[in-house]
């Protein structure tokens, strides 16, 4: 059985686009926050992989556990903020939010350096494409436009970045400053990108390009059966209910834009705190709603594939301890 489902399963592009510059390699949500843990399908090694990259990932499997461990702990004492031996779940939330806020800055500011060395008060969007894309200048149009080649595959890729920097583009003069620069590599930490979001989520599932995702599209996204597999999972059956029952809201079969919107960017929902309620419930051993140096520590593989460690980044971080 192979899992695509996640809390934050990347979209912009992922391993089908192999060799595209880094840029274009961006994170940004998929699949609602909710998802994650409404379901018993929850796979940390996938998160672990996802978020850490799969080569990242490796290298932090070869720390030897006792020394992985260590570091978990001492993470913990900072997320104790009052230092009396628990971490509440307020803490949990609030240690989750920093360190979302932290990566997305140093995210951003990296890139933002990258494509302006000079110091610019903004990157024009001809800058940023002769960056990104300026290669594909040596490209034939026949390798542009030739179906399934990488030259396709970049075209498209452009494509999808003039749209979305042209979301970003607040005051309309085709160059973004640092804020919109901020939406535009991280549109999903940003309200007034969420259209894009829904917009680029439902071209990414919605295979048969007819506008709107069918119950074999969803179903697909999430789940593809092994050879010789004979049965669907349990949650794979939970899922379809979810369909029929919760997500396509009109019942016409099909998921359209605003049923994908209510799906994947609920209005009330908020990331942070679902996060670490999810990771309370499943290491709060002795149930009184606060963890211990010792939950956590016993909980070890949930925690590196969470964001309360930048899914294991922090682990790895020599600074950090």
């Amino acid at each position: 059985m192979k899992m695509l489902t996640s809390l934050f399963v990347l979209l912009a592009v992922t391993a089908a686009c192999a060799g595209v510059p880094e840029d274009t390699k961006r994170m940004m949500d998929k699949l609602s926050d909710a998802e994650h843990f409404k379901n018993e399908h929850h796979s940390k090694q996938f998160d672990h992989e996802a978020f850490l990259g799969e080569d990242q990932a490796k290298t932090f499997d070869q720390l030897p556990p006792e020394e992985s461990k260590r570091r978990l702990g001492l993470i913990v004492d900072k997320i104790d903020g009052d230092g009396d031996g628990f971490v509440t779940l307020v803490e949990l939330k609030d240690w989750i939010r920093y360190t979302q806020k932290r990566y997305i800055e140093e995210d951003v500011e990296r890139h933002w350096r990258q494509h302006n060395p000079q110091g610019a008060e903004a990157i024009p969007w001809e800058t940023y494409q002769k960056n990104v894309y300026g290669f594909m200048e040596e490209m034939s149009p026949a390798e542009l436009s030739a179906p399934n080649s990488e030259g396709f595959t970049y075209s498209n890729l452009r494509k999808r970045d003039r749209r979305r920097w042209t979301y970003a583009d607040g005051d309309s003069d085709d160059a973004l400053n640092r804020t919109e620069f901020a939406s535009f590599l991280h549109p999903e930490d940003h309200p007034n990108m969420r259209d894009i979001v829904v917009l680029e989520t439902l071209e990414d599932i919605d295979k048969d390009k007819d506008g709107k995702v069918s119950l074999d599209e969803y179903i697909g996204d999430m789940y593809q059966a092994e050879e010789g597999e004979e049965e669907e999972p349990d949650w794979v059956k939970q899922e379809r209910e979810q369909f029929a029952g919760y997500r396509d809201t009109d019942k016409d079969g099909y998921m359209d834009a605003s049923e994908v919107k209510e799906w994947i960017a609920p209005p009330s929902f908020d990331h942070a705190e679902a996060e670490a309620r999810h990771l309370v419930f499943e290491a709060d051993a002795d149930a009184d709603e606060r963890l211990t140096r010792r939950e956590v520590l016993d909980k070890y593989d949930l925690f590196v594939g969470s964001q309360a460690t930048d899914f294991g980044e922090a682990l790895a971080r020599h600074d950090e301890f």
